[in-house]
């Protein structure tokens, strides 16, 4: 039975904004390139059940910005503990999942850390290693339930960056 995860780094925030880093939002450029990754995963068919999401701002913007571009209603959380959190911690809240597609939506260095210990074979990208800013990968999993995750055994579909579109 094939499992999706389609894992996201947050839009491009703006750094010219007071306050702590957990508020930052989006800046414009981030605005325009989260609708975009919503199109992109909606022309593939990529469409999650279930979305496990940071819960800093700059994070749940880009996901409202890709949700009006899906079909369906996911099932969302916004979860503290996915703000700049380890691979180890975010494969923690995959396995809890209960959908056979998920989408994660988080921060580097963590999602880039997380993406590369995945990925059976990483894409041939000179991008995959940083992990820039909108960086969706999209990665298939041979197993029969989430808490069967285990680092390798992602089958990388398709890797994807803002200027690539």
């Amino acid at each position: 039975m094939t499992h999706r995860l389609i894992l996201i780094r947050h839009a491009k925030s703006a750094w010219d904004t007071p306050g702590e880093d957990h508020a930052r939002p989006l800046n414009a450029r981030g605005r325009t390139q989260a609708p975009e990754i919503g199109r992109w995963l909606a022309s593939r068919g990529d469409i999650p059940g279930q979305v496990l999401c940071s819960d800093a701002e700059r994070t749940r913007e880009t996901l409202a910005l890709i949700l009006p571009e899906l079909p369906g209603e996911p099932k969302v959380s916004y979860l503290a503990s996915l703000y700049a959190a380890p691979p180890a911690t975010m494969l923690a809240a995959l396995r809890k999942a209960t959908e056979k597609v998920v989408l994660m939506v988080g921060h580097n260095p963590g999602i880039a850390a997380f993406a590369e210990q995945l990925a059976y074979e990483a894409p041939i990208h000179p991008r995959f290693a940083d992990y820039p800013t909108g960086a969706t990968t999209v990665f298939d999993f041979s197993i029969d339930s989430w808490d069967e995750a285990q680092p390798g055994l992602g089958a990388v579909r398709d890797f994807i960056t803002p200027d690539d579109f």
